[in-house]
């Protein structure tokens, strides 16, 4: 036996998860279930890159209109 050996440890979350798994079976299959209504869909190429190219370039802060000192056409 090695003098680094410690005893077998499981927390209270560890605990809970197993019992609810032993509780309810269907727990798993439920999860997946749900998942796959947000998360697991197919994904349409052409139309992502659609949309990326429809993309219009933004301003750094857009409440906030600069023009150049040379452009304007009011003073200041």
């Amino acid at each position: 036996m090695s003098i680094f050996a410690r005893p077998h440890y499981t927390s209270e979350a560890t605990n809970f998860i197993e019992q609810l798994k032993k509780d309810k079976p269907q727990l798993d299959a439920q999860q997946q279930q749900g998942r796959s209504l947000l998360w697991d869909k197919e994904v349409d190429a052409d139309v992502w890159q659609d949309y990326r190219a429809g993309k219009v370039a933004q301003k750094a802060y857009v409440y906030y209109s600069y023009t150049p000192v040379g452009k304007r056409t009011t003073p200041i």
